[in-house]
């Protein structure tokens, strides 16, 4: 995972986007095309998904790396604006690869979101488990993808009051 990582600190990431996107890289693994992932969706590179993919397309490696930072910057933007709360920035990379896992529509609409406006952020943390159906279908890579967000996003809060 180191070379993303460094690909990522090439494309100018940093701090809070480097550590989302090598978390999202880890979790999402890498295919240099398009693919259907394990509910019927067409998805390329790092996971991701949009009506402009079908399949057959090949990427290279550093297109894959420009989607996914690109995509990091505009889900930074779409968090900031729907967290207007204090978070660490655990908590901030954990929520930005929620966000480009389940989108920020979703992000918005959950219970997750209002645990975290509503001062609870460790509440807000643990909701990260809930997420691991996909189309009704509990995914073990998504257990495992919650887990590892759920413990970057809890990482700095030790120390924090919960409310």
């Amino acid at each position: 995972m180191n070379k993303f990582k460094q690909s990522l600190l090439a494309m100018g990431l940093s701090g809070v986007l480097l550590t989302g996107g090598v978390l999202v890289a880890q979790q999402e693994g890498l295919v240099l095309g398009t693919y259907v992932d394990p509910v019927g969706i067409v998805t390329a590179c790092f996971g991701k998904t949009g009506p402009e993919f079908e399949l057959g397309q090949r990427f290279s490696e550093q297109e894959c790396l420009a989607m996914l930072a690109d995509d990091l910057e505009v889900f930074d933007r779409q968090l900031t604006n729907q967290v207007r709360v204090p978070i660490t920035d655990s908590e901030r990379a954990a929520y930005l690869s929620f966000m480009y896992n389940v989108g920020a529509q979703n992000f918005s609409d959950s219970t997750l979101r209002k645990k975290l406006l509503h001062g609870d952020r460790i509440g807000a943390c643990n909701e990260l488990s809930r997420w691991v159906y996909a189309k009704g279908k509990k995914l073990q890579g998504l257990v495992n993808r919650r887990e590892a967000e759920r413990q970057l996003c809890l990482k700095e809060l030790k120390h924090v009051s919960n409310h």
